[in-house]
């Protein structure tokens, strides 16, 4: 009896020996370690090699468990915090993509903006020049409005003592009035002039005169307002062979001056060289 009471003891202190080997552990001084990535101290080594040295024949499942459960919840600590910084990654991503984008389409708008300020600027470059020539032209003309110049002469003869127009002289008016329909910035000259003497040659002339304006304001519609009458009696005209001298019968000459306003209107015609067609009733 008492032998088996000892055998049994014996057995039971070996089968206790490696669960105290497992659990029985001397903790040394270990210096401070450094901070992971996951925000927590570093795993140590169990330093203790137990009672059977490194391997352990006897080791439990769960004493296998409980030494590795750690070891899995740092694992999956990295890989949670792996896979958080994937996403920031990513989505930093995508922001400095959307940045870029944004950059980039700003330069494009500006580089339009610049393009159309750039068109903007040559049109209105262009449109101070034509303005600058047109002034220009405007300066000449008004500078020159009061300098008329004859461009067409026609003298009509009368007998003596009649002031009616001859189918010539009406003819040889229509030629010179026709041309003018609207146009601008002219005048016609209407000097008459008659034999005889004193007062009764100037009424005489002016009469001439007065029958030559009359058919020009009724038949070529001109402005009154653009016709001056003279009448010039005797006066002596200018001749090309004895200097001055009276004539007889009556005359009167037609004389169309322009000046530069024609310039500015589309509708003017070149004007015809001065000429001189005397026409005899």
């Amino acid at each position: 009896m008492k032998n088996r009471m000892f055998i049994a003891l014996l057995l039971t202190a070996v089968l206790a020996l490696p669960a105290l080997a497992q659990t029985g552990t001397t903790t040394q001084d270990q210096p401070a370690a450094s901070v992971g990535a996951s925000g927590k101290q570093p795993l140590q080594p169990d330093t203790h090699e137990g009672f059977w040295g490194k391997l352990n024949p006897f080791a439990r499942k769960k004493y296998v468990q409980r030494q590795t459960q750690p070891i899995r919840d740092r694992v999956n600590e990295l890989d949670e915090l792996t896979a958080a910084n994937s996403r920031q990654i990513k989505d930093v991503d995508e922001r400095a993509q959307q940045g870029i984008q944004l950059a980039s389409a700003k330069a494009n708008e500006a580089d339009q903006h610049a393009i159309d300020a750039g068109n903007k600027a040559q049109a209105a470059q262009q449109t101070a020049t034509a303005a600058t020539t047109r002034l220009t032209t405007v300066e000449g003309v008004v500078g020159n409005i009061d300098q008329y110049k004859a461009t067409t002469q026609t003298e009509i003869r009368f007998r003596s003592g009649q002031t009616m127009l001859s189918k010539n002289a009406k003819s040889a008016l229509d030629d010179l009035a026709t041309p003018l329909k609207d146009q601008h910035g002219y005048i016609v000259e209407v000097q008459g002039f008659s034999a005889g003497h004193g007062q009764a040659a100037i009424q005489a002339s002016q009469k001439m005169a007065d029958s030559v304006v009359r058919y020009l304001v009724l038949n070529h519609d001109i402005p009154v307002y653009r016709i001056y009458v003279v009448g010039m009696g005797n006066a002596p005209v200018s001749t090309d062979e004895a200097g001055k001298k009276h004539v007889s019968g009556g005359r009167v000459e037609v004389s169309l001056l322009k000046n530069d306003l024609e310039q500015l209107s589309s509708s003017a015609t070149p004007a015809a060289a001065p000429q001189a067609t005397p026409q005899q009733q």
